[in-house]
This record gives C-alpha cells, sequence and structure tokens, in this order.
C-alpha cells in the first residue's frame, strides 16, 4: 500500500557501509511506496535506495532532500526487507552493506528494451510479386518477427520486406529483446519412484501443501535418489502457484543438475550464479521480481533474489562449506535459508548424504524434522570401502600410488570401466625448495608456499592470486637446478598415471582447468560417453556427479583434510572422503573405493570403512559437547588487519584490554592468524567463545563500538565462523 502522503517523507537505505536509512521527502505527485526503488540525493552524488519505510521524523522536513524518482519495478518484498535487516543484525553488518547483495543486477531497474517486429495487415498492396507472396504466407501465422527473421525465412530480400511495410501490408510491434522464461510442466511425469523414495516425496510435499514454515533434512545416502524426492516438492510449489528456489554449492554441479531438472519439468530453470553474463543477470533478477520466472537454481547469492511468491527453498548439499560466504557481509546460505523461509512462512528442505551436525543436532533435539533414504535407488548398491596401510603398503621411490591402489586401477580397465584419483590440491606441488639450501619459494604477499603448476609453468598463490615464473636458479643461493618440487598435485597424481597407463585417455578435473559452467558441462558430458578412462581431480568431482561407468575411487592421501586445527576437520573429511566414494559404482556395477592412509586407526577411517555414519556423528557431538563447541556454543571470530604490522600489534593488544568481562563468555586472542599475512596485510585473530544461551551479538556490539578504530586497521567479524585461517 502506499505511504501516508501525510508527513510526506520515507526513510530510504541506500547501499553503501550504512547503518539505518536517510529520510527523504516524497515531492507532490510521486508515490514512494514500502520497498519502491528510488533515486535520491546523497551528497553531490544520486544514488540507487529502496524505501524501507515513512520517515523517522529525525531530521526537520525542511531540510530533507527530495526524493528524485521511483522507478518503476516491482517494489522489493517486504520478507526480503526483513532478511536484509535480521542478517545485518546478526552478522553485526551495516544494512546498507546487505542490501547490496541484494541489487548486484545491473541496469535490472531500467526499463526492458524493445525490438521492433511485424505481424500480418489485411492490407495489400495493389502490386503483388512472388516474392512478397512469400512473405505474406510466411506472415500469416500470425507471429511477430522482425524484418531480417521475414527476408529469411520467406527466402526474399530485406527490401521486398521494407516494401511491405511502407506499403502497410506488416504493422510494427514492439516485442521485448529478452527471452521468456518457460513454464516448467508439473505434470510430466519424472522418473519412477521406490515405495521409499515415494513415502519420503509424500512427506516433502504435505509440508509444501500445508504452506507454513518446516525444515525438513532429506537425509539419503549417495545415489539414493534425493534429486526426484525434492523434485516432487518443487512441483507441488509450483502447482500452488509459488516460486521455488534450489540453492546448489558449486557452478560445476550445474550442468548434469539442470539436464535432471529439464527432463523431470521440460524445460531448465533459471541460473543464478557469478559465472553470468550482465544481460542474463538484468533478465533473471527481473523475472524472479515480476513472478515470470518460477524456478531459480541458484548459488548462495540467489537467496537475495527479489521473490515476488516464493513458496519452497532446497538447499542441496547442506553440509558443504562452499555455502559460507568469507569476504564483505559473511554469511552460511545454508542458516540464511532457513532464516528466509521462516520470514516468509514457507517450508525449506536440506539434502545431503552426510548432514553437518549442526543440522543433526537439529533433527534429534526436534527442531528439524527428518526424512531417510537408507538405500541407494535401483540395482545401484553402496560401495565397498577399504584403507590401504601407507606404512606396510608403501609406494615405490618418487611414486605416490601403492601397488595395490595402481594394480585395482588397472583391472578397473581392463574391465572397460572407469577410474576415479581424488586429491584435494591443485598444482603440480604444493612446494619448491631448493636442495642446496633448504629454502622455499614463498608468496611475497602472503604467510603460505607458492605452489608449483608445471603445465602452466608457474608457481601460484592460491590465497592471493600472485603468480611467477619458476625461477631457473635458487632466488636464495643462486643454485641452478637444485630446485625441488615436493609433494603432490593433481597434475602430478596425473603425471604418475599416464607413465604407468600411456594407452589412457586421462582428464584433470580442478578449478585451474575448468572455468565456468560451459567447461564443466564439456568435460562431464565427455566422461558420460566414456570418453575418459582416468579422472584425477579435486573436490570439484566429489559430489552432485553421476557416471555410470565409473566403478573404482581411489583417495591419493585421506589424511589431508585432519592436519589442520579447525574444530570441524574430522567432520569435514569424513563428509568429502564419503561423497568422493559415492561417486563410486551408482549403476548395476559395484563399486571399490581405496583410502590411502597412514592413520588407519583414526575414527575418520574406521566409519568410513565400516560404514557407521551415525556412531562417527555421535562421537564428534559429544567431544564438542563437553568443549562446548557448535553446535552446543557460540563461537566468533574476529581478524583485524593492516599493511603496518607494528600497529596491527598495538592495536590488537588496546582490542583484548577492552573485551568486556561477561559471565559464559571468553576472549581467546590475540594470536597471530594461521595465514598470518594476507595480500601484504599482517593479521591477527581473536576468537571469542560464548555458552549458546549468550547473545553475542550483543557482546560484540559493546566491544567494538567501544573502541577507536585507526583508518590503517581493518577489522572482519565472522559470526560461526567456519574458516580459521
Amino acid at each position: 500500500m502506499p505511504i501516508d502522503p501525510s508527513p510526506r517523507s520515507v526513510s530510504v537505505l541506500i547501499p553503501l557501509a550504512l547503518p539505518a536509512p536517510y529520510d527523504y521527502e516524497v515531492p507532490a505527485g510521486l508515490i514512494a511506496e514500502e520497498g519502491a526503488y528510488v533515486i535520491v540525493p546523497l551528497g553531490a552524488q544520486q544514488m540507487l535506495g529502496v524505501v524501507w519505510g515513512p520517515g523517522t521524523g529525525e531530521v526537520e522536513a525542511k531540510r530533507l532532500k527530495p526524493v528524485l524518482e521511483v522507478l518503476d519495478a516491482p517494489p522489493m518484498p517486504a520478507a526480503l526487507r526483513r532478511f536484509v535487516d535480521w542478517i545485518a543484525a546478526y552478522t553485526l553488518n551495516p544494512r546498507g552493506s546487505v542490501l547490496r547483495l541484494a541489487l548486484r543486477a545491473p541496469g535490472a531497474l531500467e526499463p526492458q528494451r524493445m525490438r521492433t517486429a511485424y505481424r500480418l495487415a489485411d492490407a495489400r498492396p495493389a502490386r503483388m510479386t512472388p516474392a512478397r507472396l512469400r512473405v505474406v504466407e510466411t506472415a500469416s501465422d500470425g507471429f511477430a518477427r522482425t524484418a531480417r527473421e521475414l527476408a529469411e525465412e520467406a527466402g526474399v530480400s530485406d527490401g521486398v520486406v521494407r516494401g511491405l511495410i511502407e506499403a502497410a501490408a506488416l504493422l510494427p510491434v514492439d516485442l521485448p529483446t529478452e527471452a521468456p522464461f518457460p513454464e516448467p510442466d508439473i505434470g510430466a511425469r519424472g522418473k519412477a519412484l521406490s515405495p521409499e523414495q515415494s513415502a519420503a516425496a509424500s512427506v516433502l510435499r504435505a509440508r509444501v501443501e500445508a504452506g507454513r514454515f518446516a525444515t525438513l533434512l532429506l537425509d539419503g545416502v549417495t545415489g539414493s535418489g534425493k534429486t526426484e524426492v525434492y523434485f516432487e516438492a518443487v512441483a507441488e510449489a509450483l502447482a500452488r502457484g509459488k516460486q521455488a528456489l534450489i540453492l546448489l554449492p558449486e557452478i560445476a554441479l550445474t550442468s548434469q543438475f539442470l539436464d535432471r531438472f529439464e527432463a523431470r519439468f521440460g524445460c531448465k530453470p533459471a541460473e543464478w550464479h557469478s559465472e553470468l553474463s550482465q544481460r542474463e543477470r538484468r533478465r533473471v533478477w527481473r523475472g524472479v521480481a515480476e513472478g515470470r520466472a518460477r524456478v531459480v537454481v541458484g548459488a548462495r547469492s540467489a537467496l537475495f533474489l527479489p521473490f515476488s511468491d516464493l513458496g519452497l527453498i532446497v538447499v542441496d548439499e547442506e553440509h558443504e562449506a562452499a555455502f559460507k560466504q568469507e569476504e564483505g557481509v559473511i554469511y552460511h546460505a545454508r542458516d540464511m535459508a532457513v532464516v528466509r523461509a521462516s520470514l516468509g512462512d514457507f517450508p525449506i528442505v536440506l539434502s545431503s548424504a552426510t548432514p553437518s551436525l549442526e543440522t543433526v543436532v537439529n533433527a534429534q533435539l526436534g527442531r528439524y524434522e527428518r526424512v531417510v533414504l537408507p538405500e541407494r535407488h535401483g540395482a545401484a548398491e553402496l560401495p565397498q570401502i577399504a584403507a590401504i596401510d601407507m606404512r606396510e603398503e608403501p609406494p615405490e621411490r618418487g611414486r605416490w600410488l601403492s601397488p595395490r591402489l595402481v594394480s585395482e586401477i588397472a583391472e578397473a580397465l581392463g574391465r572397460g570401466e572407469q577410474a576415479m584419483l581424488f586429491l584435494n590440491r591443485r598444482g603440480y606441488a604444493p612446494l619448491t625448495l631448493c636442495r642446496t639450501c633448504g629454502h622455499r619459494i614463498e608468496c611475497p604477499q602472503c604467510s603460505s608456499w607458492l605452489v608449483e603448476h608445471r603445465f602452466r609453468r608457474e608457481l601460484v598463490c592460491h590465497h592471493c592470486g600472485y603468480t611467477a615464473p619458476v625461477p631457473r636458479a635458487c632466488p636464495s643461493c643462486g643454485a641452478e637446478e637444485a630446485l625441488v618440487a615436493c609433494g603432490p598435485g593433481v597434475e602430478r597424481i596425473a603425471e604418475e598415471i599416464s607413465e604407468r597407463f600411456p594407452e589412457a585417455r586421462i582428464a584433470i578435473l580442478s578449478s585451474d582447468n575448468l572455468r565456468g559452467p560451459q567447461s564443466h558441462e564439456e568435460v562431464f558430458r565427455a566422461i558420460e560417453a566414456r570418453e575418459i578412462d582416468i579422472i584425477v581431480g579435486t573436490q570439484i568431482v566429489a559430489k552432485g556427479h553421476h557416471f555410470p561407468w565409473l566403478t573404482l575411487v581411489g583417495v591419493v592421501d585421506a589424511d589431508l583434510g585432519l592436519e589442520n586445527g579447525d574444530l570441524r576437520a574430522a567432520e569435514r573429511t569424513f563428509q568429502l572422503l564419503q561423497q568422493v566414494a559415492g561417486r563410486a559404482g551408482r549403476a548395476e556395477r559395484r563399486g571399490r573405493v581405496f583410502l590411502q592412509t597412514y592413520m588407519p586407526e583414526h575414527g575418520v577411517m574406521r566409519a568410513l570403512v565400516s560404514g557407521n555414519r551415525d556412531q562417527f556423528l555421535d562421537r564428534e557431538a559429544a567431544a564438542r559437547e563437553r568443549l562446548g563447541h557448535p553446535p552446543f556454543g557460540r563461537l566468533v571470530g574476529v581478524v583485524l588487519s593492516s599493511e603496518n604490522a607494528a600497529q596491527a600489534q598495538k592495536f590488537a593488544r588496546e582490542m583484548a584490554r577492552a573485551a568486556p568481562q561477561a559471565e559464559g563468555v571468553s576472549v581467546l586472542g590475540p594470536a597471530p592468524a594461521p595465514l598470518a599475512m594476507l595480500r601484504g596485510r599482517t593479521r591477527l585473530r581473536f576468537l571469542v567463545k560464548s555458552a549458546r544461551n549468550i547473545n553475542v551479538q550483543a557482546y560484540m556490539q559493546a566491544w567494538l563500538s567501544a573502541l577507536k578504530v585507526p583508518g590503517s586497521v581493518r577489522i572482519a567479524v565472522d559470526v560461526d565462523p567456519y574458516s580459521f585461517l
């Protein structure tokens, strides 16, 4: 509803790092309803903003600047505005910074450009040539076409069409330049569901039908057909005239997913991710706001799209750390998706074969409803998992694959099947050192080693993007031919595989080789078509993919994820390796998985081999509860950084002294962050730990508001941290 014109003022939130909206006058003749997109003056600039509500009255009416323009676009929905406010308060960010996340489609608020097309009129020119007759016959179906399209379809020159236009035999009409969004066919038959899938789908459909907020955990083993089950919930939402949002953690998952969606609904959904062109972002943003885009499949930022009537959110692979936004406004998309569903009062489905401990505990406490798919769909069986003790079966000198794993690969290839080797480490080698003086080549801007990428002949920092050619001589002692690559990356594993199996067709899958959805789609189609024999990949290959002929998976370094001090290290390692293992044997042929490990007795390895996931999670939960760690306690990470190391140290000491004393809250630090220098900035870290019932945001606001932060120092606050770098 339009705002009451008296006192003719509105508060407008501007997408800058501003904590609150500013009041503006609404001139006579303008209607600025809540949620309207407006242009307002700010200093010497004109800024886009959103009407957040009535004017606060804090500024005298005669001092208010006027709203300059109200843009012709559907207003931002009230639920999205409440969502922006909620995230700002929870993550301790200015509201304007969060609003910026909802305005990432340049040009979307401008009127759509139109193109001129032509339809057949009743009039005919006195002179009708055979060429003109062909144009008339082409246009007689009633469809509007551009002059160029008419000429091409009728097989005539442009001049013939222009002559008919001048004779008023063809009348101009305006058509949108953007392609329309196809309507999903909710009546199309999907894949036949098993009894277990049908029962699970019935639960999900019932929650969508109820139209009230509910959080459902769809907990199914890899290959159990979770996607087909939640497609039934999407169909129910569409049948009720609602929009649906499906969040995926990685762009790499989209190509096969889009094919599955099209097979179920007869068309592809709208997409939203960072690789879209500006024109497509504008089209999708506007289509969502106007209700024309019925289903969106997107990355975490899709949460901020202005859905006109959202009725369902699905978070696929809900356990994935990729849902955590680590820069700018720091938030976890899974958790914020639950909030978005709550504010909109509709259901949300969290789907995973390896749900996060937080989600499992919420299900155990009854906050979430759990729907279980314990078996693989159809004839497929879960793979057999075995650990290879590298202390007893070491690889040959200078090699990285154990003889047993090499033998298993050879047998799989001999049967005409595919094999996959997983190593979550990009490049050729993680470290380059000098055999003469022991110098290790580090990034000049970060406290990290440079990773060799041999195929590109470069050393690369995977934190800041710094690159340098591989030197011929040691930068420290000058010794030539003394630099040696230490440890393996996927390129080095691929090199070993190509030497052992020279006839095999090998594909390396990592973010260095695959840029954008198109490159992912091409290589995945080649794998499905059996044009690839051996896949060597990082975590890109770990989830969501269905390769029917892939029967063997080898994990080159199963211990890799256990080497850091992250409180979730064991959980995340288990999840990642379980997902990797789940790529094997997804069709009729039984899969086999081999974990190369120096710690076969570790709880993660034992859980993977035994298949006892729940027992592992119970142990993890008990350990975290004893320590008061999430989900049984609260954590906030605070990183301060400066290009001036002395200034960073000095201010960190001031911060420590200013930390308020509060029962149930402890402040650890300051200490150098594990990544103590990043992009030339010295970094120090605090960790705030509190009981679950503490309002940690209020504590942080009290602490931070008492500080006078120097201009050279930046402070980043991460509520519920996932990364401890």
